[in-house]
C-alpha cells in the first residue's frame, strides 16, 4: 500500500516526530516553535536568576546544580505549557506533561488497567476502538463513558481532521489518545491505517465525521466501521447530508417521522448495511432545530448501546486463547 510522500522540507527524524505525535504538518510546526521558544526563555532566564542571586566561579557547584534542576524540572515545563497555550496547542503539550508528571509518580496513571479473571482462563484481550469525529463530541463522549469501565471494549483514540474541535478536549479530559489527520494523506495516500495498526485498532466508529471514508480503510477495516446518521435510511442520505442539512430536508418534505440509522460504512455515502434503526414522530411545530434535539436524544440513547452489541457479537465468533 502507497504512502503518502514526504514534504521535502521535511528530514526523516523530523517526519519520524510528526507520524509519532501524529500531528499535521502545520501543527507540528507551531509545535516545533514552541519548544524552540521554550529553550530560548528557559536559558534566558536561567541566565538572569544566575546573575540576580549574585553566583560566580566562587559559588558551590550544588548551588548551581539545584538551580538548574529547579529550571529543568519547573521552570522549563510551565514555560512549555504557557507558549503551547499562547500558539493554540494546549491539548498537545498538556498530554505531553501529563504523561512526563505519570512517569514521575507525581499523577496517577489514567490507562487502563486490564481486569483480573478467576480459574486461570486468559480471554481475549479487550477490543480498541478508534472514534473518528469533527465537531463538538457529543456522541463520542457518550460512547467513551458507556465503555469507560467495560471489560472487553476500550475507546483507544479519538481521530479528527479539524485542529481545535471540541471532541479533542474531550479526548484530554478522558486520557485518551488522539489522531489529527490531514486530507492529503487520507485520500490519496494510506488513510492512517499503519497508525490505527500500530494501536491495535479493532474497530472504527464515525461520531459526526464529515469525510468521505476512502476505499483503503474499508479494505483494512471490513465490516468493522460503524457510522450513525441522523435520518431513516435511505432517506434522506448521500453527499451534502449531514446534520441540520437533513433536518431541513426532513422538515421541508412535510415527514411525518424522521430517526437515526446505524450502519456499516462502505464505498458509498450511507448506503451500507443496516444495524439498528429508531424513529421519532414530527410534530406539526416542529423546527430543523427542534428536530435535531429529538435525534441528538435518539443518537446519545442507541449509539452507545449497539456500539457495544456489535463489538460484543463479533468478539464472540473469534476464537479464545483457550480453544
Amino acid at each position: 500500500m502507497s504512502t503518502n510522500p514526504t514534504p521535502p522540507y521535511f528530514c526523516p527524524m523530523f517526519n519520524s516526530l510528526q507520524q509519532k505525535w501524529g500531528v499535521s504538518t502545520r501543527q507540528f510546526w507551531i509545535i516545533f516553535i514552541a519548544f524552540g521558544l521554550t529553550g530560548t526563555t528557559a536559558a534566558f532566564l536561567t541566565r538572569y536568576i544566575t546573575g540576580w542571586l549574585g553566583f560566580d566561579a566562587s559559588t558551590h557547584w550544588g548551588w548551581k546544580l539545584l538551580l538548574r534542576l529547579s529550571m529543568l524540572l519547573i521552570g522549563y515545563q510551565a514555560l512549555l505549557l504557557f507558549y503551547g497555550a499562547l500558539l493554540g496547542q494546549w491539548s498537545f503539550f498538556w498530554k505531553y506533561e501529563r504523561k512526563l508528571l505519570e512517569k514521575l509518580k507525581i499523577l496517577k496513571s489514567q490507562q487502563p488497567t486490564a481486569p483480573t479473571y478467576r480459574g486461570g482462563q486468559k480471554p481475549l484481550t479487550p477490543t480498541s476502538i478508534a472514534i473518528f469525529a469533527s465537531g463538538a463530541g457529543s456522541n463520542a463522549r457518550k460512547i467513551i463513558e458507556h465503555l469507560r469501565d467495560h471489560d472487553s471494549i476500550r475507546v483507544a483514540l479519538i481521530v479528527c481532521n479539524k485542529p481545535g474541535a471540541g471532541v479533542l478536549a474531550i479526548a484530554d479530559e478522558y486520557g485518551i489518545d488522539t489522531l489529527l489527520i490531514e486530507k492529503e494523506r487520507f485520500f490519496r495516500g494510506d488513510a492512517y491505517v499503519p497508525e490505527l495498526a500500530a494501536r491495535n485498532i479493532g474497530f472504527i466508529v464515525l461520531a459526526g465525521f464529515l469525510w468521505k471514508i476512502p476505499g483503503a480503510l474499508i479494505l483494512a477495516y471490513p465490516r468493522k466501521i460503524i457510522n450513525i446518521h441522523p435520518a431513516l435510511l435511505p432517506g434522506y442520505g448521500g453527499k451534502g447530508m449531514y446534520g441540520m442539512h437533513v433536518h431541513e430536508a426532513v422538515i421541508a418534505a412535510g415527514e411525518k417521522k424522521s430517526g437515526i440509522t446505524i450502519h456499516y460504512v462502505n464505498e458509498k455515502f450511507d448506503e451500507g448495511e443496516h444495524i439498528f434503526q429508531s424513529s421519532c414522530p414530527i410534530e406539526q411545530a416542529d423546527t430543523p432545530e427542534s428536530l435535531a434535539q429529538k435525534i441528538h436524544a435518539l443518537e446519545h440513547r442507541h449509539f452507545p448501546i449497539v456500539i457495544e452489541k456489535v463489538i460484543l457479537k463479533d468478539r464472540s465468533l473469534q476464537p479464545t486463547a483457550n480453544s
